[in-house]
């Protein structure tokens, strides 16, 4: 009884739920068991997917040959991951037996099939196949596609940044970017008003240092997370960023497309070396076009600088502004690469047995490297020019008895000097001597030449911009000597020597004609203003423990400045290109000061020289706004005095007044005591005088 009662009961109540009706499309967050099921079903087909790449063109080979595919396949493909267990399934045909030139590879992560996708699509296997690889899940959307084809939906348009709109500023400035305390800030540079006007400022904007992009159009910061750049028209938005974790360095390629970016991880074991992380991204996208993980000694050849003995920048480029190729010194060989697939041309590096150091044309894809001597001298040092694409040598150029290299492109990339140190015939001494390619020449030809006195020590070397000269700062601290040459007319040409200077620095202006002769650091900011065009000093100044100078990019101005290795004294100061002091900035804790680069100018060779000859009569309109600037800052100096005479004025007449009302409250005071003055009976004494007649 008690069994039929539950029966009935359970009856009635599935026939209460089934009576229940909800409305359509709620569920009241209740979900069904079928539902469940479905879900279960969808994580299963799912799960994975993302991990699992697609790899075509293999080759197609019989049952005998399968396992020798799959191993050279399996160790192509790991390097870039953790291939799962049974994560490589090649098919077969089952008539034939032969593979069916494609297979699926699975991975750990998605990032590791990701990478794995990045850096084998479109290399060869062999040198016939050419590898085309794709995510699974890319294939699957291919084979989802509609058979009916729905228009995209047309979205509004909205315009990009202008990156280049301070460069149309009324006032022909230029800005800088500084860093002190916490603090980053951009400002113009108002040399009309004698001040630095600000523009954006950003506290913790970076968490190391900031760069400049090489034409200006970007601001970099550096984070822990990574890299970001700003800029645009309506202040410094963040237009990108680039996920590195514990980046140290940063480097634009010299057309603004790419981004390297370096960290360094600590080895787990002591005896290891750090291992070092590169991403090349592309600076638009966010995309990485190429990543390397190596140890530290795989990039620490040549001049090391930088962090953990890694030379700095590892990657250089060339090609000029396009940013074709760019290439990396290894050991006994130079490793080159294009920018369009981002390989190894021809697939293979440039051998060069002991290769020591390269640099790249400014200009055109050419490259020159030097080779030191070896066995004892057996086998003598030489500087070689290489085209690209081609790994042509173009010029070689043999050298004996070589301790050291140092090669110095002009601008123009139609010079390449060489400064070569050699020994002396007794091997205890060494002196230095010049060889100077003329790239842009038939046949490249080589010119050597020597300073007066070849003994001297070469302190710094630096071209003239765009220029045929060049300078040499020789001899023995404190005062050496500064020289100045002209390569000009096929032959090198002294132009004149200045003798005993307090100089370790040259800094050529952009445009050229002027230097400056600077004692840096131990020569307390000693500066000079030299015209080179008229051999003459234009002025000799001074900036107390100055450790950096800049020229702007127009080569108006120069900013000198003192960094926060010095106690004192922080900030900078801008001058004028003829020496004139033009303001100060004292900043507590400063640490960086650097001008924003401009891109080359649009205008052609024809409409510059024709802006040069009618320059009076352009220059009429900005001579009336100097005139009017002067007057106001005449009519500003005036006032400024007026106000300090005033103020002056007004403090004397206060300290009069005060000191008057003191003086008359100090004689009041003397009155008020003379009027206080109290009579005191000392003694009283009684006297009887005797009768006395009076006529």
């Amino acid at each position: 009884m008690a069994d039929i009662m539950s029966m009935t009961f359970d009856d009635k109540r599935t026939e209460s739920l089934h009576s229940l009706i909800l409305p359509p499309g709620e569920d009241f967050g209740i979900k069904s068991d079928d539902e469940d099921l479905h879900d279960d079903e969808r994580l299963e087909s799912d799960a994975g997917f993302e991990s699992i790449i697609v790899v075509d063109n293999l080759p197609v080979v019989p049952w005998k040959k399968f396992d020798k595919l799959e191993a050279v396949v399996r160790r192509k493909f790991c390097r870039f991951g953790v291939i799962k267990e049974n994560g490589l399934w090649m098919p077969v045909e089952e008539d034939t037996g032969k593979t069916r030139g494609y297979c699926f590879i699975e991975y750990n992560t998605p990032q590791e099939a990701e990478l794995a996708k990045e850096n084998t699509n479109g290399r060869n296997l062999g040198k016939e196949h050419i590898l085309a690889v794709k995510m699974f899940d890319e294939i699957d959307k291919l084979m989802n596609v509609p058979d009916k084809w729905d228009p995209p939906e047309t979205k509004p348009y909205t315009p990009l940044e202008n990156l280049h709109h301070w460069l149309a500023d009324e006032k022909g400035r230029d800005q800088f970017v500084i860093r002190s305390g916490s603090d980053t800030e951009v400002m113009w540079n108002d040399a009309r008003q004698l001040k630095a006007d600000p523009v954006h400022k950003r506290p913790f904007g970076t968490e190391s240092f900031v760069q400049w992009s090489p034409l200006g159009s970007y601001l970099a910061t550096v984070h822990r997370q990574g890299a970001a750049v700003w800029g645009g028209a309506s202040g410094f938005n963040q237009l990108m960023r680039y996920v590195h974790p514990q980046v140290k360095l940063i480097d634009f390629s010299p057309g603004e497309k790419y981004l390297v970016t370096c960290s360094s991880q600590e080895p787990s074991n002591p005896r290891d070396t750090h291992r070092v992380v590169l991403n090349i991204f592309d600076v638009r996208t966010g995309k990485v076009m190429k990543e390397f993980k190596e140890s530290a000694d795989e990039f620490a050849f040549g001049d090391t600088c930088g962090f953990t003995g890694v030379s700095w920048p590892i990657f250089r480029w060339g090609g000029g502004k396009e940013d074709k190729y760019f290439a990396r010194l290894g050991k006994n060989a130079i490793s080159m690469y294009e920018t369009e697939k981002f390989k190894l041309i021809d697939e293979k590096s440039i051998e060069v047995d002991n290769v020591m150091d390269f640099c790249w044309s400014p200009t055109d894809s050419i490259f020159a490297l030097f080779v030191p001597e070896l066995g004892g001298g057996n086998q003598p040092a030489r500087v070689s020019l290489f085209q690209i694409p081609s790994k042509v040598e173009l010029r070689k150029k043999i050298l004996f008895s070589v301790s050291d290299c140092k090669m110095y492109w002009q601008s123009n990339g139609e010079y390449l000097a060489v400064k070569v140190e050699r020994y002396t015939k007794t091997k205890t001494n060494t002196y230095t001597g010049f060889e100077l390619f003329r790239i842009k020449e038939r046949d490249i030809p080589i010119e050597a030449f020597e300073l007066d006195n070849k003994n001297d020590k070469v302190i710094s070397f630096a071209w003239e911009p765009k220029g045929d000269r060049f300078a040499v700062i020789h001899g023995d601290n404190p005062r050496p000597d500064v020289s100045f040459y002209s390569v000009k007319g096929g032959k090198v040409l002294k132009l004149t020597t200045l003798k005993q200077k307090q100089a370790n620095a040259l800094f050529w202006s952009p445009s050229g004609h002027f230097i400056i002769l600077a004692g840096l650091k131990g020569f307390n900011g000693q500066f000079e203003f030299y015209n080179v065009d008229e051999l003459q000093t234009i002025a000799i100044t001074e900036h107390f423990m100055a450790t950096d100078v800049e020229w702007d990019p127009t080569g108006r101005y120069v900013a000198t400045s003192v960094t926060s290795g010095h106690e004192m004294e922080n900030g900078f100061n801008i001058w004028s290109c003829n020496g004139k002091l033009l303001y100060r900035v004292p900043k507590d804790h400063f640490f960086q000061f650097s001008w924003r680069p401009r891109p080359p100018s649009l205008l052609s060779p024809e409409k510059e020289e024709e802006i040069l000859k009618n320059l009076k009569k352009y220059s009429k309109k900005y001579e009336i706004e100097d005139q009017d600037i002067s007057v106001l800052l005449s009519e500003q100096e005036c006032e400024k005095r007026k106000q300090l005479k005033e103020g002056w004025e007004r403090w004397v007449n206060e300290w009069k007044r005060d000191h008057e009302e003191q003086m008359l409250r100090d004689r009041e005071a003397s009155d008020v005591e003379e009027a206080e003055q109290v009579e005191e009976l000392v003694d009283v004494t009684e006297e009887i005088l005797p009768d006395v007649c009076i006529f």
